[in-house]
């Protein structure tokens, strides 16, 4: 670790005082399109855990339950209890996690690094021996002692994000007493770094040039833990030097406006597999030198799990490829034999979000997912259809509608917790929506 920021260090070096007397020359769109791309995954992560401590009052190595539905951030899943917390750790001190004895119900301790990387899950599927009680996470070399009944986690950065998941299920109010039993509390005081300082934007305007202006200190503060990034770490403080030279900054931040930045919005579409009207980006919570997935989850979906834990579907396309209209009908129809219990060993899901900033739709029904706990209504010969409209469509079962934004295109989210080996493996695609000629509810009834 400590060569490693040596390194970055150097090169910070390399690019100040006279490497800046006269601007890099020849800097091709490409190079500032992938730098851009690889940046704005840590971006991200900066920008969320800025906004965690000014505007959330969150504290290190606390934890803090959220209501159920009670979350801001991009494609929330409504079917689990969250609890979030900052994790810092040094060598001298470690923190503790505590979770109660969960069983029949899905649940999680996710960890994250400041790249948006799954660096551990604590639970029953990846500690069979020690699926509840004390857990202590640890950088390689802390020198902390702990109890002997302490199942310890190396975790490879000082600082992490910690999403917490307990399913609801069938009963709400024992998945929130389980899920404010875990805790969070460090061994120690551990030493904790300020974030670099970064360009504060609004979701659904992205930041310009002005990402590159403190470059090196933001590669610096966290160590990529992916192979193979040298070359882009190089590409980045490359577009840094040009962003410091008044005679060059204008002519890369226009790069950056009318190439990278539509670039970075189109990744959705090359990073996906599609079938069906449904695409399925091809790496979720460990990207491996997949940067573009990567950056592009953060921005979609930040603090995403790993493929193993959950795989999620997306779309705002009917099956002929044509955008979603939230006025019209869909339908979506699984048979009796392929319903989509069968692809998850927890549960799967569906909600809705709007196509800017990918947050849950508001509608006059307070009725935001579909999900295997909704009591869905199976047709007469044992298939199962969904129902996708503004207003609740004649002789459909309320138990399998899903309300829509009428006038708007929208994103469905199609989720698999504990999905089986060839939803993981990408072989698997759930049915496409069929659009339907009319709303037949009188049109006397609220849309939105």
């Amino acid at each position: 670790m400590r060569t490693w920021l040596t390194i970055i260090a150097a090169f910070s070096l390399l690019f100040t005082t006279a490497s800046f007397a006269r601007p890099v020359k020849n800097i091709t769109d490409k190079e500032v399109i992938d730098a851009y791309q690889y940046l704005m995954a840590r971006i991200l992560v900066l920008r969320q855990e800025k906004l965690d401590f000014a505007k959330e009052n969150m504290k290190w190595n606390e934890i803090k339950h959220r209501d159920v539905g009670g979350v801001q951030w991009a494609n929330p899943n409504l079917d689990v209890a969250y609890s979030e917390a900052w994790v810092a750790i040094d060598n001298n001190s470690c923190t503790m996690v505590e979770i109660p004895e969960i069983k029949d119900r899905y649940y999680t301790v996710q960890f994250l690094n400041g790249w948006g990387e799954t660096t551990a899950n604590l639970n029953e599927r990846n500690y069979s021996k020690h699926p509840s009680g004390k857990f202590a996470v640890c950088l390689k070399d802390a020198q902390v002692s702990l109890a002997p009944d302490v199942q310890k986690v190396i975790l490879p950065s000082k600082k992490s994000r910690v999403l917490a998941r307990v399913e609801i299920g069938k009963d709400p109010n024992e998945a929130v007493k389980l899920q404010r039993q875990i805790k969070i509390y460090p061994t120690g005081k551990p030493e904790i770094a300020d974030a670099p300082k970064t360009v504060d934007f609004e979701h659904d305007q992205l930041p310009g040039i002005e990402i590159f202006d403190n470059a090196a200190s933001v590669l610096a503060s966290e160590k990529d833990i992916n192979p193979n990034m040298g070359g882009l770490q190089m590409k980045v403080l490359a577009v840094e030097k040009t962003a410091k030279h008044d005679n060059s900054r204008e002519a890369t931040a226009k790069i950056v406006r009318e190439k990278a930045i539509p670039a970075f919005l189109a990744m959705l579409e090359k990073l996906q597999t599609k079938k069906n009207g449904w695409g399925l980006v091809r790496r979720f919570g460990n990207y491996g030198n997949d940067y573009q997935a990567r950056a592009f989850v953060n921005y979609a979906g930040i603090w995403a799990n790993n493929n193993n834990e959950a795989v999620y579907f997306v779309t705002k396309n009917d099956a002929k490829g044509e955008p979603l209209d939230g006025s019209a009908v869909y339908t979506l129809t699984f048979p009796k034999d392929k319903l989509p219990s069968s692809r998850a060993k927890y549960f799967w899901s569906i909600t809705n979000v709007d196509t800017t900033n990918f947050k849950v739709i508001p509608n006059p029904a307070n009725k935001f997912v579909v999900n295997n706990q909704t009591n869905l209504k199976p047709n007469a010969d044992g298939s199962v259809t969904l129902y996708f409209a503004s207003k609740l469509p004649e002789g459909a079962p309320e138990e399998n509608w899903l309300p829509t934004p009428a006038g708007s295109n929208y994103n469905l989210t199609f989720r698999f917790y504990g999905p089986t080996k060839d939803v993981v493996k990408g072989k698997y695609f759930p049915p496409g929506l069929v659009k339907r000629n009319s709303l037949a509810k009188a049109d006397s009834e609220s849309t939105y």
